[in-house]
């Protein structure tokens, strides 16, 4: 396995190469997933400060291989969005004859701080759309894993623990829209409210672990994709 000493070195090595500080780091379910993240670029919008970071993961469970990709978050709410880590060409799988060039690192995250700036440029394009019921309904079902035919408003046809999560969601997205405008973004914002803070209520540290391996973060991506 590749060790986190290692890891941390390779990053050490490309931070200096690079220009891009590292940020923090953590580890999920006993240190089997581990995380790192180097800071990248910001955008402004609105009275919002959206941060970019660039976040490896790496894993001992079997989970993950060695991979990077965009992430940020929004300052005024604290939430966080994990774009995908699968499409990114840096993956690299544990074998037994591992090796890591820096210079390939790097090149692999040019490519993902291209990826960022296009994520940034969409952002800015859903803060102009504004949203619609329909927008609404279409999300909650993703997000919840609704199928179509079920109606959302008929109290026969939805479960208590789907009407709980959808009380919990309205609230986040009211407050989102609230600060953010009646747009796309403000209901996106709603989605990274709810998944990082609402979604296990106290246990941030199992919504970002969700977020960044887990089925939450796989809606959250495909949401981020549709809303696009």
């Amino acid at each position: 396995p590749y060790q986190n000493h290692e890891l941390l070195e390779l990053l050490d090595r490309v931070s200096q190469q690079t220009g891009l500080p590292i940020h923090k780091g953590g580890s999920f379910g006993d240190g089997g997933r581990v995380y790192i993240q180097l800071k990248s670029n910001d955008l402004k919008l609105g009275t919002d400060k959206i941060e970019g970071y660039i976040t490896g993961i790496n894993s001992f469970d079997g989970s993950t291989s060695l991979a990077f990709g965009p992430s940020n978050v929004t300052i005024s709410c604290m939430n966080s969005f994990f774009a995908a880590f699968k499409s990114i060409q840096t993956k690299v799988r544990h074998t037994k004859n591992m090796m890591i060039k820096v210079d390939e690192i790097c090149k692999g995250l040019e490519r993902v701080l291209e990826q960022e700036q296009v994520i940034f440029n969409n952002i800015l394009k859903l803060g102009d759309v504004k949203v619609s019921q329909t927008n609404i309904d279409t999300v909650l079902r993703t997000l919840f894993n609704v199928a179509k035919e079920v109606d959302l408003k008929d109290d026969e046809q939805t479960s208590t623990n789907l009407k709980n999560k959808m009380s919990r969601f309205y609230v986040d997205l009211d407050g989102e829209m609230k600060q953010k405008g009646d747009n796309l973004w403000g209901l996106f914002s709603g989605v990274t409210k709810y998944t990082t803070h609402s979604m296990n209520k106290g246990n941030t540290n199992k919504n970002q672990e969700n977020k960044m391996f887990g089925v939450y973060g796989n809606r959250e991506r495909e949401i981020f994709e549709d809303l696009v």
